[in-house]
C-alpha cells in the first residue's frame, strides 16, 4: 500500500477522496433519519434512556462529518502534493476518521444484534407500559409518541447499510493514512522515496523559475 505512483497517485488520492464525500454525506443522512424517526422518541429525560442507540447514533452523525472532511483534504491533496500542512491534516484526519467509523461500525452492530435479541423492545420504550411486554414485531395496543408500523424493519433497513459504510469509510482512511506516511516519509513507508521524488521535482521547478527569470532579465 506504501507504492505511489507520481503521475497516477493523485488521481486515485481524488477518488478517495470523492468516495469518503459521498459515503460520508449518506452516513449522515441515515443517522438523521434515524435519530429524527425514533431515537428521538426514546432518548427523552423523562424515559427510560436507551444508550447504546443513541450513542451509536451520535457516532455515527459525528463520523459522516469527519468523513466529509478527510475527503476534502484528500482532494486537496491531490492537487497539491508538495504542502505540508495538507499533508499533516490528511495523517491526522485519516487516523481519526478511520477509528470513528470503526466505532460507528461496531456500535451499529451492537445496536443491531441487541435489536434483533430482544425483537426490538428497546425500540418502544417511548411507548407507555403495559402489563404485556412491548416488542417492535409484534406490538399490543398502546399509545406510543411515534408511529409504530414496520419500525423494526425500517430501523434495521437504516443501520445495516450504514454499518457497511462505516466499514468502507474505515478502509478508505487507513488508505489515506498510509498514503500521507508515504508523502511525508514515515515508517512504515519510509522507503517510497515518495518525499524526496517530490522535493526533487521542487527543485528542478524552482530552478527552472530562476533560468526563466535571467533570461527575461538578459531580454531586457
Amino acid at each position: 500500500m506504501c507504492t505511489f505512483d507520481k503521475d497516477k497517485g493523485p488521481r486515485r488520492v481524488m477518488r478517495k477522496g470523492l468516495a469518503l464525500i459521498l459515503i460520508g454525506h449518506i452516513n449522515f443522512i441515515l443517522g438523521a433519519i434515524v435519530h429524527g424517526s425514533v431515537l428521538r422518541h426514546i432518548s427523552k429525560p423523562t424515559q427510560h434512556v436507551s444508550t447504546e442507540y443513541t450513542v451509536a447514533n451520535i457516532i455515527s452523525v459525528t463520523s459522516g462529518l469527519l468523513n466529509i472532511t478527510t475527503g476534502i483534504i484528500a482532494i486537496l491533496v491531490s492537487r497539491n502534493l508538495r504542502l505540508i500542512k495538507l499533508q499533516v491534516g490528511l495523517l491526522i484526519t485519516s487516523f481519526l476518521n478511520a477509528l470513528l467509523s470503526a466505532a460507528t461500525c461496531v456500535g451499529l452492530l451492537l445496536a443491531i444484534s441487541i435489536t434483533v435479541a430482544h425483537n426490538g423492545q428497546g425500540l418502544m420504550l417511548g411507548c407507555n407500559d403495559t402489563l404485556v411486554p412491548i416488542n417492535a414485531r409484534s406490538p399490543v395496543s398502546a399509545r406510543c409518541p411515534f408511529d409504530t408500523t414496520r419500525i423494526f424493519d425500517t430501523t434495521l433497513a437504516l443501520w445495516i447499510p450504514s454499518a457497511v459504510l462505516a466499514a468502507v469509510e474505515s478502509g478508505l482512511s487507513v488508505w489515506c493514512f498510509v498514503i500521507g506516511l508515504a508523502l511525508r516519509g514515515l515508517a512504515p513507508c519510509g522507503n517510497s522515496y515518495i518525499k524526496e521524488q517530490l522535493e526533487a521535482d521542487a527543485g528542478d521547478s524552482a530552478h527552472s523559475h530562476r533560468l526563466i527569470r535571467q533570461r527575461l532579465n538578459s531580454d531586457v
